[in-house]
């Protein structure tokens, strides 16, 4: 323990300045999002009048916006060599959204902030991840992606507790607290533009190798697929996170109490997702994946036979243990295995068919939910995640890949 500790101390003292900049305009960014998103089924529905129908495709194109995006700018990242360019872009893009939402006098403006929304996280993802292997020794990228995500999980648990204070402050006036995102976008936005920073070199390289291979992803070598493959197989494994959501309300649990799950889930990933990236960074990939298997595992379980509120509270937070465990880990690896010019690429890539998995399965969730009902959809999840489990064990990245480094 003592080992891990100083561990953890040195990794945190070692880390460059950019990745602290990254992680803090993450949480701002983050905290901002997820206040809106707490709210934003209940305004839409409520203040605007859409239907549930309607809500269903504002959200689903957003979601896909996002993932057709993220294909192609980590790859133009790479080609012209500059990463901050589309990071500040992306999340400037998110800023600007803000505002729009407290305004909107139709799901019309709904619908055009949650696409320009969903196109700036679209934009900066891959450049942003990308980036952070640049800047970043390698014996440190997992603790990097490990901080950047745990401070963004803390904004996700910061947004949903500002709602409930707000909407009690504002007496449940829902445009007065939507107004309230506005302010810690901005600061994010600034924080990107003026803190982060390229190491100069590092762009003229990528100048000269992109101009030459930028879109070759043919110099990705197998090991690289077949880390998008396993990607893939875990991210079928977990579906979205509405259905925890849909699952508190189906056992009782009152309306105005259901996005405590969403923090319940986030307190455990943040708190996870830092030690497991040094973990990482020290040689224990492969346990970080099993045991992040089998932590969705009991939470598939734990959800499937949940008759109170508790056991689903319980199932959120094996399901933030999942994402603790295992976020970093998939990030170090991209990182490590893409060439240095083609990062952005492999970032867009496996970003783009791990949310192509995440819509697969989150509709085979719903189709479940629908003809057998919510116990049927968690067990199936649970028989999947072990099932990707035993791949694991056996692909070649179990063998190889997770244990070189």
């Amino acid at each position: 323990m003592a080992r891990q500790f100083n561990f953890t101390l040195a990794s945190a003292r070692d880390l460059p300045r950019v990745i602290w900049v990254l992680g803090c305009g993450s949480l701002l960014m983050d905290a901002s999002s997820e206040l809106i998103h707490c709210l934003l089924p209940a305004f839409m529905a409520s203040t605007l009048g859409a239907s549930i129908l309607t809500i269903g495709l504002v959200e689903g194109i957003g979601e896909a916006t996002a993932a057709i995006t993220k294909l192609f700018s980590g790859t133009i990242s790479d080609f012209f060599g500059k990463r901050k360019f589309l990071v500040v872009l992306g999340y400037g893009a998110a800023a600007l959204t803000k505002p729009v939402f407290p305004l909107a006098r139709s799901i019309h403006w709904v619908l055009a902030a949650r696409f320009l929304d969903r196109v700036g996280k679209g934009i900066r993802g891959a450049p942003r991840d990308a980036l952070i292997a640049d800047i970043t020794p390698a014996h440190l990228t997992g603790a990097a992606y490990g901080l950047r995500q745990a401070l963004d999980s803390v904004g996700a648990v910061v947004g949903p507790l500002s709602a409930f204070f707000f909407m009690g402050l504002f007496e449940n006036d829902i445009r007065a607290v939507l107004w309230i995102a506005v302010v810690p976008a901005l600061i994010a936005f600034t924080l990107f533009a003026l803190g982060v920073t390229e190491p100069e070199g590092l762009v003229r390289d990528r100048v000269v190798t992109g101009v030459k291979r930028g879109f070759d992803v043919q110099r990705l070598a197998f090991r690289y697929w077949i880390i998008v493959g396993l990607g893939a197989l875990f991210t079928l494994a977990r579906f979205s996170q509405a259905f925890l959501l849909l699952r508190a309300q189906d056992v009782g649990l009152s309306i105005g109490y259901v996005p405590l799950v969403m923090i319940v889930m986030n307190i455990v990933f943040a708190v996870g997702a830092y030690p497991a990236g040094i973990a990482a960074d020290h040689g224990s990939r492969q346990w970080l994946l099993v045991a992040g298997l089998a932590a969705l595992i009991l939470a598939d379980l734990a959800l499937a036979g949940a008759r109170t509120p508790v056991p689903v509270f319980v199932g959120a937070a094996f399901w933030g243990l999942h994402f603790g465990l295992t976020e970093g880990v998939f990030a170090k690896i991209v990182a490590d295995e893409a060439p240095a010019e083609l990062r952005g690429t492999a970032f867009g890539i496996f970003n783009f068919v791990t949310g192509l998995a995440l819509l697969a399965a989150s509709i085979l969730a719903g189709a479940l939910w629908t003809t057998m009902g919510p116990v049927a959809t968690f067990i199936a999840g649970a028989v999947f995640a072990a099932f990707t489990s035993h791949a694991n064990d056996l692909s070649p990245m179990g063998s190889s890949v997770c244990r070189q480094y």
